[in-house]
């Protein structure tokens, strides 16, 4: 009988992993890097309960630049044992509430010099990369709106990375990809009545995605408008842009899985 339990205790130990007895220390500090006039000052954050390399997880922020939302981000996923960058597009660490100011400084961006947004998106790849706990061989990178559009931005660059996610952000490009181009996994999460991302340029992205050969899948979450992961965005859906509960938490899972492929 004692025999029994045993081994009953340990199958259950094979199929639900006894909890650590260590508590997760997120730590979270000022990371400048990139070269130029302009000083990017990311923030990073890691579990320094966690011994030696692991997986590295960039975080590119919304249009109101690196503000507590990406760096939120960015401590979840420390939690979740991965070492993370917010990333400073903008540089000094610049955010806003103001939204002509954000629509300013992302159009600078985003319609105007797609070549500076991928200099700025490779330098935080880059800087993450060169720390001493993250893992060069497990890398992905991902985006909130402007931030979505930047990290499809770092892929079609041909970056060295495993994969990038896109949650709720722009597909239209100035320069498409080319055939072979895309190394990294691409993964883009929706709002299936995104007004901001129109049928015609999903389908423009589609179209991109099979001619360039890459490796992508695309989830469209029904009744999810712009923005629907950030409970900032409000909850009236007629604005365009609104929270949406179920769409956040199922486009964390869908990351999560994506991960857990991407760094098998």
């Amino acid at each position: 009988m004692k025999m029994l339990v045993a081994v009953l205790i340990a199958c259950v130990a094979i199929v639900f992993p006894m909890a650590s007895t260590s508590t997760a220390t997120v730590r979270m500090e000022t990371y400048p890097y990139g070269k130029g006039e302009v000083r990017l000052l990311g923030q990073l954050a890691w579990d320094d309960a966690a011994k030696g390399p692991r997986p590295a997880v960039l975080v590119v922020h919304e249009w109101w630049g690196l503000n507590n939302y990406a760096r939120d981000r960015a401590r979840a996923l420390a939690s979740m044992g991965y070492i993370a960058l917010a990333a400073d597009i903008y540089g000094e660490g610049f955010e806003t509430t103001d939204t002509s100011k954000a629509r300013e400084l992302a159009g600078k961006f985003r319609g105007g010099d797609r070549a500076l947004m991928r200099e700025r998106v490779l330098a935080a790849l880059a800087a993450l990369k060169a720390h001493p706990l993250a893992d060069k061989g497990r890398v992905a990178a991902i985006g909130y709106c402007f931030g979505g559009t930047a990290i499809l931005e770092l892929a079609r660059s041909g970056a060295e990375l495993n994969g990038v996610v896109s949650f709720h952000g722009g597909l239209a490009t100035q320069v498409p990809a080319s055939a072979g181009g895309i190394k990294a996994k691409v993964l883009v999460l929706h709002g299936a009545d995104d007004p901001s991302v129109p049928p015609a340029e999903v389908q423009a992205f589609q179209d991109e995605m099979r001619k360039s050969g890459a490796d992508w899948q695309m989830v469209a979450y029904g009744g999810a408008v712009h923005t629907f992961t950030n409970p900032a965005a409000g909850n009236d859906p007629s604005r365009g842009s609104a929270y949406n509960e179920k769409a956040a938490l199922r486009s964390w899972e869908h990351m999560k899985d994506f991960f857990a492929e991407i760094f098998r």
